[in-house]
């Protein structure tokens, strides 16, 4: 029921964006869906539509008219809610510029690289090795940063199954040097095949398919502040700069997390205020699970 009401409800808001002529491509899920033998076996707690940024506004008043509550209006997405389950991501951009560099760049100017759909007027699409280059880079964003579940490796060994024998990969592996995330696709693709093919693993293998599955779904907390803190250097040190990193955000996460802030830089004084008020308010899990997470890795590197 889920996955047909998301399928009726992205025909309805594709039609509106066809009738104000807004550029646009359905993304990840909402296209991996069609690949998986029945409707629902890909579950999505989300939609995820690219569409034209210089029409942001337009296509909030569209959303809006369609009964969706903003949620959050960044830089990269904004997000749409209406019950009882539906939650749509709108894309100006794939990428954080603040996440990974080399993906912002390589995806930034990505209509360049669209292929136009042969049925609609304003629809587009990737190139099947686009396509798979995006997947890939989208799941090593998670893999690097929260962790991503297994439902990646899912997805990236039904489109194989599907579109191996026709796929470039010579193509696709000199998009992926350029990433620097060639060696990623090569250990996620053999692992993927390993295991739901049910061959035996390496152990370098079973220790991957470990930390995937232990991020759940959507990530893991514990993970993402395992890897903030490794990225600055780990032990005390790391800890006090991913502290000092999570209070004191730099402009680039600002610019992409708080666009309110950084379009009025004489309010980013109050910042923190106003962060630490969402933690105690909408985003009160949030905080207590990063706090719980940041106690958890001091005691572990406390010596017995």
């Amino acid at each position: 029921r889920k996955a047909a009401l998301f399928n009726i409800e992205r025909a309805a808001i594709l039609t509106k964006l066809e009738e104000a002529g807004i550029w646009y491509m359905p993304l990840k899920g909402a296209v991996l869906q069609d690949y998986y033998p029945a409707l629902g076996l890909r579950q999505m707690s989300d939609n995820d539509i690219l569409v034209d940024p210089s029409r942001k506004e337009d296509m909030k008043v569209i959303m809006g008219d369609l009964g969706y509550t903003l949620e959050h209006d960044g830089v990269v997405n904004a997000v749409f809610k209406k019950p009882p389950v539906l939650n749509f991501e709108m894309h100006t951009t794939l990428f954080d510029e603040y996440v990974r560099t080399a993906l912002y760049e390589h995806f930034w100017d990505v209509k360049a690289r669209l292929v136009k759909d042969a049925d609609n007027g304003y629809g587009y699409h990737f190139t099947d090795e686009d396509f798979y280059v995006y997947l890939v880079a989208h799941e090593y964003k998670h893999y690097s940063g929260s962790g991503t579940g297994l439902r990646s490796l899912v997805d990236q060994y039904v489109y194989l199954r599907r579109k191996s024998d026709t796929l470039d990969r010579a193509y696709i592996t000199d998009e992926l040097e350029k990433l620097g995330i060639v060696e990623f696709e090569a250990a996620t693709r053999q692992l993927a095949f390993h295991a739901l093919d049910g061959e035996s693993l390496t152990e370098a293998e079973e220790q991957m398919l470990d930390y995937i599955a232990s991020a759940g779904v959507h990530g893991s907390m514990d993970i993402r502040v395992s890897h903030g803190i490794e990225r600055r250097g780990g032990g005390f040190t790391g800890k006090v700069r991913y502290v000092q990193h999570r209070i004191f955000l730099p402009m680039n996460e600002v610019r992409t997390a708080y666009p309110t802030f950084a379009k009025h830089p004489i309010l980013l004084p109050l910042l923190p205020f106003y962060r630490l008020g969402l933690g105690l308010t909408s985003r009160r899990k949030s905080m207590k699970a990063e706090l719980k997470a940041l106690a958890a890795k001091s005691r572990e590197d406390t010596p017995q």
